[in-house]
């Protein structure tokens, strides 16, 4: 993992996003039944709270194409692109759709995530990519896992390796995609803006261990 910065909030979020999504909560709860076209949504629940999340309309997917723009189609917890065919984007939310129902319409809640570490994490605790420091996670350069950085201790040390575990970073087709990034630039058959650019955790840590290519140096 490395650590991502909040983008802006794109201009059409609202009303593409929060707006229609806060809508159908009030329509689930009975408050409105607003006048658009078609089949209106039957009151489900008493409070927004008691919405189950798989009920939850799901206009933050409306949200996808943004997310890849602004965040340069980089998965948040992998640190590598996500390719327009064969990848899978999907949007996770940092604080659970379950647990909070104010932030599930909110673009500050959202982190770009493959499909596949999404479907890993589901509900499980894991540190936010937007709060975490670059020296906290390490790559091991010759299986080319993941590991807790030589600083953190304690508590900290050990919420990196859940969150390890709880993505599975460490699985082996994740091993075998930063290999094959970085056994690519070692071979000069990329270049090293490219690899920052598909894979900036692989750039950094090779940055960090001093792996340049001598020109790169």
């Amino acid at each position: 993992m490395i650590r991502v910065t909040l983008a802006p909030e794109p201009p059409d979020f609202d009303r593409c996003v929060r707006q229609p999504g806060l809508a159908a909560l009030a329509e689930m709860v009975g408050e409105t039944t607003p006048d658009r076209p078609g089949p209106k949504r039957t009151k489900f629940a008493e409070r927004r709270e008691d919405i189950p999340a798989d009920k939850l309309p799901s206009y933050w997917r409306e949200a996808i194409p943004d997310l890849l723009r602004a965040y340069h189609r980089i998965c948040a917890y992998t640190a590598l692109y996500i390719y327009p065919v064969t990848g899978a984007p999907s949007v996770d939310h940092i604080v659970a759709k379950s647990t909070q129902w104010r932030h599930v319409y909110e673009w500050y809640n959202y982190r770009l995530a493959c499909a596949r570490v999404n479907s890993s994490k589901g509900v499980r605790a894991a540190l936010d990519p937007f709060e975490i420091e670059n020296e906290w996670f390490s790559l091991e350069l010759v299986g080319y896992q993941i590991v807790p950085g030589k600083g953190p201790q304690g508590p900290l040390r050990a919420s990196i390796l859940a969150t390890i575990e709880a993505l599975k970073l460490n699985h082996v087709d994740f091993r075998d995609e930063r290999a094959a990034y970085a056994e690519a630039y070692l071979g000069r058959d990329i270049s090293f803006a490219f690899l920052r650019s598909h894979a900036p955790f692989v750039a950094q840590e090779l940055q960090r261990q001093g792996r340049f290519i001598a020109d790169d140096a």
